[in-house]
């Protein structure tokens, strides 16, 4: 029996009670570093010296456990891959001039955060664009700069792009005040921001790949375990120390299927096999495990990369998992077909995608929409109709893996998708999509018309008042702002994000459809009233209320990826042809040996205006390679 006096009762309960809420409010799905064996690994270390106290840097230490043999690159011959992008007409001159004049105003917006970055956030992670602050939430090593090397050379910014290569320099990959290292951030903001850079450039900087290797080199350290699978969330000052690691046992899938096209492309500029037999390990492990998980093709949102065990019950294509997804078709590309491994894979998840997660959205003007929902494998067949901003990505990949793989079906598919992203912009007062809502499913996908008492059923058992009725639904709908068709907005948010207009840019080149083109000019319009600030950009809390309060952050992917979409799609066609280039967050080029169906050579359109010129020249509207010599393939990486 467990006896208390009275006196320490209540201080007890408290104390636990704060416990409890600590430990229940920790992000879903952080990782938790695991170490099977204490004894065998020593105790913790201490925590790191802060950034430039050279007590603690990571200098490539012994690997505990080395791999034996690497496993190379594929080397059968490259298959060509078909057509990509839509053959554009020639512009006339008064289309031209509106499209210039718009993609002039993405520019200038640009220029404005990047002055505020410059002026008081320089080399610092990230600007905080209401205080002229900045905050350091990657490890401290200019997370904004390094992402954004591609975005000004595509923009023609090259004295800014000079000045970011003078102060890269300066960057020490090898220490940070961080405990933990985030290998999937570290991996698509900084390896990806350099090696986009450098093939851009077509090699004319070598400092780009120095400093792409400093930080592939640092990574590479949280795969020195037993099993080879990476630490997520690594503990670098253990693999400094000399200390073992060992993966969680509560990885990301992301985080862990999200690494192939960086350490791919570092083994093909490097000729340095360990980066692609860090990622093909992954590959492999995935592969064999697709088609045993709870939901075959899908692979769950937690996997526990210490024992390769699939057996989380969730399935979602958006945070936590997307990039996985996203990866399979791009990596197919960077890999010149040379292998059908990604195709099969590609295969299965979105035949499963299809089958166990879309489903469409009911609208008052009867569009036919589609969104990719939710499923727990304990649940059988039920989608739950949760969208996101993060799932705006699926659209853009269906339509590459429509072409790619030669599945033209899927193209109406990838269409919808896309479209369902432009209607969850359109519908909202402020034109601005939230980073969360619930959609009202239609009962049929091939007939739906609106039904309204069925969006108040839906509604109400959103917010479990199964019982009530209309007069219930109503003040609900009303109170929460809720627009037609949507039941709940659980996070009203907007954090800046590009995966809508990555997907209208995708689907533009892919159909030339101008009407995407109107809606990214609508969106961009939008999105710089509501965010723009004296420094930058910023977040806003809440996309429901034109009078929306910002906040004080501007992630790196504004610069990276948001503005550089918005730009892309008022560039002229042949600026980053999806024949020539695939996407995803920073430019890589393709592989010289790599036979493309259709993909070198101008389009027929005039170049004048947006050419592909030598990094010193000067333009008015985009500078950037030149493309005479060998085909390029461009890739940005999505977070």
């Amino acid at each position: 029996m467990l006896f208390v006096r009275k006196s320490y009762f209540l201080p007890t309960f408290i104390l636990v009670f704060l416990t409890y809420i600590l430990f229940s409010s920790l992000p879903p799905g952080a990782e938790i570093p695991y170490i099977d064996d204490p004894a065998e690994y020593g105790p913790p270390p201490p925590r790191p010296p802060p950034k430039g106290n050279d007590l603690i840097h990571y200098r490539n230490p012994t690997e505990k456990h080395p791999v034996e043999e690497y496993i190379p690159l594929p080397t059968a011959a490259p298959s060509p891959i078909p057509r990509v992008q839509y053959e554009f007409p020639v512009e006339s001159w008064f289309t031209r001039r509106r499209r210039v004049k718009k993609q002039n105003a993405v520019r200038n917006a640009f220029k404005h955060a990047w002055k505020g970055y410059k002026e008081h956030a320089w080399l610092r992670d990230e600007l905080s664009p209401l205080s002229a602050e900045y905050r350091e939430s990657f490890g401290g090593w200019a997370a904004t700069l390094v992402d954004s090397l591609d975005t000004l050379i595509i923009m023609g910014l090259m004295d800014e792009f000079e000045d970011a290569l003078q102060a890269i320099e300066h960057i020490d990959f090898s220490t940070t005040g961080a405990t933990q290292i985030n290998v999937f951030e570290t991996n698509i903001r900084y390896l990806g921001g350099f090696l986009g850079a450098y093939d851009l450039t077509n090699g004319s900087y070598p400092i780009l790949l120095k400093k792409a290797v400093e930080v592939a080199d640092l990574i590479y350290g949280s795969f020195d375990t037993r099993n080879r699978m990476p630490q997520s969330r690594w503990e670098w000052t253990r693999s400094a120390l000399g200390m073992g690691i060992q993966p969680s046992r509560n990885t990301i899938l992301a985080e862990l299927g999200s690494l192939n096209l960086e350490f791919t492309r570092m083994s093909q500029l490097t000729k340095d096999p360990k980066y692609f037999d860090a990622i093909q390990r992954i590959t492999d492990k995935l592969e064999s495990a697709q088609s045993r998980t709870q939901v075959p093709g899908l692979w769950p949102m937690m996997v526990d990369a210490h024992d390769m065990q699939f057996t989380d019950p969730r399935f979602t294509v958006g945070g936590m998992a997307d990039s996985t997804y996203e990866y399979l078709p791009k990596e197919h590309i960077l890999l010149g077909a040379q292998t059908d491994q990604y195709r099969k894979m590609y295969d299965a998840a979105i035949n499963s995608i299809k089958k166990r997660l879309l489903f469409r959205g009911m609208t008052k003007d009867g569009k036919d929409i589609m969104f990719a929902g939710n499923i727990r494998s304990t649940s059988k067949s039920v989608i739950e109709p949760q969208f996101e901003h993060l799932k705006c990505f699926l659209g853009g990949t269906v339509g590459i893996g429509a072409k790619v793989f030669d599945r033209p079906e899927e193209l109406s598919i990838a269409r919808k998708l896309t479209d369902g992203c432009i209607w969850a912009y359109d519908i909202m007062p402020t034109g601005i999509m939230p980073e969360a809502l619930y959609i009202s499913p239609c009962k049929n996908t091939d007939d739906c018309e609106w039904d309204e008492q069925k969006w108040h059923t839906d509604v109400l058992r959103r917010f479990a008042k199964y019982s009530q009725g209309e007069e219930v639904a109503q003040q609900i709908i009303s109170s929460n702002k809720l627009p037609p068709g949507v039941t709940e907005i659980p996070d009203a948010s907007y954090n800046l994000r590009p995966e809508a207009i990555e997907s209208v840019f995708i689907m533009y080149r892919i159909t030339g459809d101008k009407e995407l083109q109107d809606a990214a000019w609508r969106m961009f319009r939008s999105i710089e009233k509501m965010t723009l600030t004296r420094y930058g950009h910023a977040a806003i809390s809440d996309v429901r209320n034109p009078q929306s309060s910002q906040l004080d952050y501007m992630e790196s992917f504004w610069l990276a990826e948001t503005l550089k979409y918005f730009y892309l799609i008022f560039s002229e066609p042949d600026v980053v042809n999806l024949d020539e280039y695939v996407l995803y967050v920073s430019p890589i080029s393709q592989p010289d040996n790599h036979p493309m169906t259709g993909c070198l050579g101008s389009s027929n359109q005039s170049t004048n205006d947006n050419h592909i010129g030598t990094p010193r020249h000067t333009h008015s509207d985009v500078q950037l390679l030149d493309h005479d010599t060998e085909p390029f393939r461009l890739h940005f990486l999505f977070h």
